[in-house]
């Protein structure tokens, strides 16, 4: 009879310990989700960045690489490349509209020779 309260004893303690896991678990998904659904910062944007780009380094190599990889600023805007001629001409016309005779021809020269 002790034995058989002693393993009833055990099983409703396997039991309760079993529904005190899975709710924490639940808990645990849950705000993980929530965590996950919220949007990224920057910082972590940059991490996911980094980490990408240190795929295959290991060890001091990988941390070297990632502290300046986060430390670095945001890169500024690539300086805009030369305007070809023809971008030139583009914008000059579309900036010339509503122009006619000497004006336009006066503009057209003076727009088409500015360095942009």
């Amino acid at each position: 009879m002790k034995k058989l309260i002693a393993v009833s004893a055990i099983a409703a303690l396997a039991a309760f310990a079993s529904l005190c896991s899975s709710s924490a678990f639940a808990q645990a998904s849950a705000s993980a989700s929530a965590a996950a659904s919220a949007p990224k910062t920057t910082q972590q944007n940059k991490m996911a960045t980094c980490n990408k780009d240190a795929e295959g380094k290991k060890g001091d190599e990988r941390k070297a690489f990632m502290k300046e990889c986060l430390s670095n600023k945001p890169a500024e805007a690539a300086p805009a490349t030369p305007a070809t001629q023809q971008d030139k001409m583009k914008s000059c016309n579309k900036d010339a509209e509503g122009m006619k005779g000497d004006d336009r021809k006066a503009f057209m020269k003076t727009c088409l020779s500015a360095k942009k």
